[in-house]
């Protein structure tokens, strides 16, 4: 008796990508308004970011971080180790002023001065001077590889190139003297930093501008998973009115819209076709928008071809579109707590950022013992204790200083340093004696103040407590 096999199962496996293919975005080429703020935001960041190198200020690179100095110059500022705090106060500010701009207007940063979205609008004049426009570079995609193809496709790469090693030669530039870095590159006698760096920074330019674009934007940067913790209903966002565009649909210019029962939004679809990030506005606010307005541009191209009122993708807010109030009351909905609590912090910070850089004393001083005695005897019978001054003349002109050491009666103060004299900006140690009688000196420990201050200039002066050791 033979036994029956088990019916086969109907059910087939089902194969499923955990990941969408990346389908190469050519956004169509707009102009408008926003377009236009977008060029001159690329102009002025870049003018800024490849010519302060180059500028000069009293006989120096105007900014210079010389990690090697351990000294960050900022035209007339300077700034040491000692400075840390500045550097804290500047990133504090920066979160402030992101958090606050986010929670007016959204993504202003992201769609006109972050360095990704500069650098991938220039390498995209670059490919649409040089290959054309959307069109011309889907069909370029397209064809199979020729000659024409392959000097089109090697003269782009090799632009973006260029510009992507100019930009990380000028990033270099602000930590080694760039007048110097240049005169090492025409020699061919890079440094192995130097030349890393510059390759590497290069390197991601033209990877992230060239061939990465949206997918920075989108997978990334962590900014486009938190934004929408920092938007609230009266947060200015690039946003499709369904109230004036549905129902959407084609139709002729004469056709009147309103008695076909129609919105104003006439699914051309430009709004898809000019998006750096290929998305859809009219699906409402997602996280890959990065609130360039080129969906702005294009759509209000099209309503003045047609006819109609502009507004149909516009920056307003939530609430507007609810209806809760209209367009005129947005700047009075600016000023809500939020907004309030960002801009006091930003003030109360910035006004004492600022109160300290101008009543800084442009010197420092540390104190240093003597490891081999906490003390001895002399001759005289008298107690010495032996420290190392450490001067730093934080100015840029010289300064000669007087000493001074209190907190012992009759407290002697004996140096080689005839005369205590630093240079601009130089560091210099001072070996320095205090002696004083044991009559005097009351415990095992005692607290003295050394005092240095400036002979040309007694507002720079800098006192620093140390101890003094009984036998």
């Amino acid at each position: 008796m033979t036994q029956d096999k088990p019916p086969a199962s109907t059910d087939a496996p089902i194969e499923q990508q955990l990941y969408a293919i990346q389908q190469k975005i050519q956004p169509r080429a707009v102009h408008g308004v926003f377009a236009n703020w977008r060029i001159a935001l690329v102009l002025l960041t870049q003018a800024l970011y490849y010519g302060l190198p180059w500028l000069q200020w009293n006989n120096r690179q105007a900014v210079l971080f010389d990690l090697a100095a351990r000294k960050f110059y900022i035209f007339d500022l300077v700034f040491w180790p000692q400075d840390f705090v500045y550097l804290t106060g500047i990133l504090i500010l920066s979160a402030l002023a992101l958090f606050l701009f986010t929670a007016v207007a959204g993504r202003l940063w992201c769609g006109y001065a972050c360095p990704q979205t500069v650098y991938t609008e220039i390498f995209m004049w670059v490919e649409e001077w040089l290959e054309g426009d959307h069109l011309a570079r889907k069909k370029l995609d397209k064809s199979a590889w020729n000659i024409n193809k392959l000097r089109k496709r090697g003269l782009k790469h090799a632009m973006w190139f260029a510009i992507a090693l100019w930009t990380g030669f000028t990033l270099v530039g602000y930590f080694t003297p760039i007048q110097t870095l240049a005169t090492e590159t025409l020699h061919a006698n890079l440094g192995p930093w130097e030349t890393f760096w510059i390759l590497f920074y290069g390197f991601a330019t033209w990877g992230n501008a060239g061939f990465m674009r949206e997918q920075v934007c989108k997978y990334m940067c962590p900014y486009a998973r938190f934004q929408s913790v920092m938007f609230d209903s009266d947060t200015l966002t690039v946003t499709y009115d369904n109230s004036i565009g549905e129902p959407r649909g084609p139709r002729s210019k004469k056709t009147d819209y309103k008695a076909a029962g129609l919105g104003t939004c006439i699914d051309c679809n430009v709004c898809v076709q000019v998006c750096p990030t290929g998305i859809d506005i009219r699906n409402g606010l997602q996280y890959e928008c990065i609130g360039c307005a080129a969906c702005i541009d294009g759509c209000d191209q099209i309503m003045d071809k047609m006819g109609y009122p502009r507004g149909l993708i516009r920056y307003t807010t939530e609430n507007v579109v609810k209806g809760l109030y209209p367009d005129s009351g947005i700047l009075r909905h600016v000023l809500r707590p939020r907004t309030l609590i960002y801009s006091a912090l930003m003030l109360a910070i910035s006004g004492a950022f600022i109160y300290s850089l101008a009543t800084r004393v442009p010197l420092h001083v540390d104190v240093v013992r003597d490891r081999a005695a906490l003390s001895k005897e002399t001759d005289e019978g008298m107690i010495e204790n032996v420290y190392r001054l450490q001067l730093i003349n934080k100015d840029a002109r010289a300064h000669r200083y007087t000493l001074q050491a209190q907190g012992i009666p009759g407290l002697q103060v004996v140096t080689a340093a005839r005369d205590i004299t630093a240079a601009p900006l130089q560091t210099i140690e001072i070996p320095v004696s205090l002696i004083a009688d044991p009559v005097d000196l009351k415990g095992r420990s005692i607290a003295v103040n050394f005092t240095i201050q400036a002979i040309d200039d007694p507002s720079i002066k800098d006192d620093v407590e140390t101890k003094f050791f009984n036998r």
